[in-house]
């Protein structure tokens, strides 16, 4: 189990570049964000190695 805050933050992150719903994320498990997360974070250094 992990804490709420750490869930908030899967959520946020995910929010904030996905623009999904609160209740689309909270549909997702842990694991499924984890993997979003990654996804986005490769995406990111990507575009900032283009820099």
């Amino acid at each position: 189990m992990y804490s709420v805050e750490d869930l908030r933050s899967e959520i946020a992150y995910i929010a904030y570049h996905f623009h999904w719903s609160h209740n689309e994320l909270l549909d997702l498990d842990h694991v499924q964000r984890r993997a979003y997360i990654q996804s986005i974070a490769e995406i990111n250094q990507l575009l900032e190695s283009r820099d």
